[in-house]
């Protein structure tokens, strides 16, 4: 029988234990206090996953860098040669499971596992936005000798928490006050490319769906007397007053600052308020739409039966920590997705709408949204806006457009953070008419690191071209727009789009609307376009585009704008119908988009088609893509395909002759047979 080996996990905490106290650093162990902040954090996350006791680091600490911020530490020791790390396909750390549910066979046993999950706990519930991740394993070699193996790993928002490794270490030494700062400087240098981020955010995606799906149903179920603009006021609430803003000395709030009192001025909604004015202050909000964010939340959070207390604990206090628990991780790690976009499209699916004002309220998926953006050539200096801006979906997706060109173009880190911030406060402008839907929009754009600045609670069909809060007598210069409308207002949704770009003096538009708007619903509008627009693209979508909300055909239509169409200008037809995805719409299902046939690439030909024409054709075929005319003076035959050429050729004549001449073969030996038959008789 083979001898068990032996775990060397003492022999391992001892010598890194050692290590840190040569360093003269001050270290906590696993039983140890390191502060209140992280001590909750770390409690709390195990909680949340059902297991029992905290969360417990073997070793941690906290260290200030030359950059003034303070980094936590964790450090998780493990007594097998193989138990350092376990890595996913694709080289990530693999701490969730396929089902996107936490792994706990790993965390508990590879030591880099465990310390990212304690990471996660950080980033979840405390300010910190950086912490360093450290797992020490070793083995006893054939001559008793303790060998020792380290993995560094950075887990912050700028790596969506999953954790990058930093290097090889062969001890902690760069730890030590000197060398610190260096380290830190290091890891300022790693970076996720294009293609790792989109990988990443997709794998975010998956697991946001799960949660809001999760959170929503269980406060729909368990929490009475909460209207759904309640359930969204909540959300927008708690998020406010848990991201927190710690350059500004505005720290997140947390569960155990609710006390559930019954106190003048000093009930759990009173102390939500009064953070999320200081949240917003430190952002700079104007006070008009600072106001107009209190004065809506207050309504929910200051009623009393919200603030009542039932057994010690109000129901405020209740929901508040469900939402920080099941969603805390997502917007605390900068994400660069539709956050409440997705929330908005889960709170609506509970409610009895009809199907005409369910299609009005259908979030546009993101790979849709960057589709539009780039299909109306968004770029870094674009500037952009939407007058139906829903949850912002749209506006994010412009967002991200702009800065990733930005990142690309340019190459000095000053310019490119003034580039930043003017992106964010100057070059997009959204425009929402419902208070509910607006919350969501602006809650948005905060999460995104605040494109917020011109997002207005009005009217479109009223809107008079100006900035919002800020240059409010200055004509927004935009040059492109991007549009999912209400499709029950006139026209489809056209009467948006006519108004828009009659506002413009340049630039590119791409819409996606119900296709009935091209084909004799928006007659009179689209004419109007195109007195001073050109159509130069009308693109058939997926019927199942948007399964389970809506069932509607769309199309996305693309304009030149400033110039008038004229009647041999080339439009392209484009059938999308096959965007290479799978939709299914299982209510209980974690996943339901499912990449069938190279969907991103499909996306990326049908922009080169629209921009280049037919000689980008790859994937699809003439079938799909068609070079056609349209009559401006019509304004309904804008859904064409290619035609169907019934003109027979040549080959289709040989080939019927050879067809008849088998035929006729055929025949004659089947009766000759008969006859030699008949004799044989």
């Amino acid at each position: 029988m083979a001898k068990s080996i032996q775990s060397v996990e003492p022999n391992i905490a001892d010598l890194v234990n050692g290590w840190l106290k040569s360093y003269k650093l001050e270290y906590k162990l696993e039983q140890e206090s390191l502060n209140a902040e992280i001590d909750q954090a770390l409690n709390d996350y195990a909680s949340k996953n059902g297991g029992s006791g905290g969360n417990r680091p073997d070793a941690k600490l906290i260290l200030q860098a030359n950059d003034g911020k303070y980094y936590p530490i964790l450090i998780e020791y493990k007594g097998y040669k193989d138990k350092l790390v376990k890595l996913d396909s694709e080289g990530n750390v693999a701490n969730r499971n396929s089902k996107n549910e936490f792994d706990f066979k790993n965390i508990n046993s590879y030591a880099v596992n465990g310390a990212i999950h304690y990471s996660n706990a950080i980033l979840h519930y405390t300010g910190y936005t950086d912490v360093i991740a450290i797992g020490v394993t070793g083995y006893k070699d054939n001559y008793g000798n303790l060998k020792h193996i380290i993995g560094v790993y950075y887990v912050a928002k700028a790596n969506f928490g999953i954790g990058q490794k930093v290097d090889e270490y062969t001890d902690l030494s760069f730890l030590k006050k000197e060398h610190f700062s260096a380290f830190i400087e290091k890891i300022k240098q790693l970076s996720l490319t294009q293609e790792e981020i989109e990988k990443l955010k997709e794998r975010r995606e998956q697991e946001i769906t799960a949660s809001l799906t999760k959170l929503n149903n269980d406060i729909f179920k368990t929490e009475k007397g909460l209207s759904e603009n309640d359930r969204v006021y909540l959300v927008a609430a708690s998020i406010m007053a848990t991201l927190g803003d710690v350059a500004n000395n505005v720290y997140p709030l947390t569960k155990a600052d609710l006390k559930s009192s019954n106190e003048r001025n000093n009930t759990d909604g009173d102390i939500m308020i009064r953070k999320i004015e200081s949240f917003l202050d430190a952002k700079a909000l104007p006070k008009d739409k600072k106001d107009l964010i209190v004065r809506t939340l207050q309504n929910t959070l200051t009623v009393e039966n919200i603030n009542k207390p039932e057994n010690g604990e109000s129901q405020l206090k209740r929901v508040f920590a469900k939402i920080v628990d099941d969603l805390g991780i997502y917007y605390k790690i900068g994400l660069t997705t539709d956050f409440t976009g997705k929330l908005f499209n889960e709170m609506y699916s509970w409610l009895g709408f009809s199907q005409d004002q369910l299609n009005d309220v259908v979030l546009t998926p993101s790979y849709v949204a960057t589709f539009l953006c780039r299909l109306a050539r968004v770029n870094k200096d674009s500037f952009l806006w939407d007058f139906a801006t829903g949850s912002a979906g749209l506006l994010v997706a412009a967002m991200n457009e702009m800065l990733i060109d930005a990142k690309e173009k340019i190459t000095s880190p000053e310019q490119l953070a003034i580039k930043t911030a003017e992106i964010k406060a100057n070059q997009l402008l959204g425009l929402e008419i419902l208070s509910n839907v607006y919350m969501l929009a602006v809650l948005n754009m905060i999460m995104m690191g605040d494109g917020s600045s011109n997002i207005l609670n009005s009217d479109s069909l009223t809107f008079n071209g100006n900035y919002g809060f800020t240059k409010t007598n200055e004509k927004f210069p935009a040059d492109a727009f991007v549009l999912n409308p209400p499709y029950s207002a006139e026209g489809n949704g056209m009467i948006f789009v006519e108004k828009a770009l009659s506002m413009m003096e340049k630039g590119y538009a791409a819409i996606i609307i119900q296709n009935s708007a091209g084909s004799g619903k928006a007659t009179e509008h689209n004419k109007n376009i195109l007195k001073h627009n050109t159509l130069i693209a009308s693109i058939k979508m997926p019927l199942d585009l948007f399964i389970g909300k809506s069932s509607v055909q769309t199309n996305v239509y693309v304009f030149r704008i400033g110039e008038a169409h004229q009647k041999d200008d080339v439009v392209k037809f484009i059938d999308f119908s096959n965007d290479g995805y799978k939709r299914t719409d299982r209510k209980k299902t974690k996943k339901n988009l499912f990449e069938i046939d190279r969907p991103k690439e499909r996306y990326q030909e049908v922009v080169d088609l629209v921009r280049y024409g037919k000689s980008k054709l790859c994937i699809f075929t003439e079938k799909e893509y068609y070079e056609g005319h349209i009559d401006p003076a019509n304004g309904n035959d804008w859904n064409q395909t290619a035609p169907v050429d019934t003109k027979p050729t040549l080959d289709d004549f040989k080939k019927t002759v050879s067809d008849y001449l088998a035929w006729e073969v055929s025949t004659l030996l089947r009766n000759q047979t008969m006859e030699d038959d008949s004799l044989g008789k």
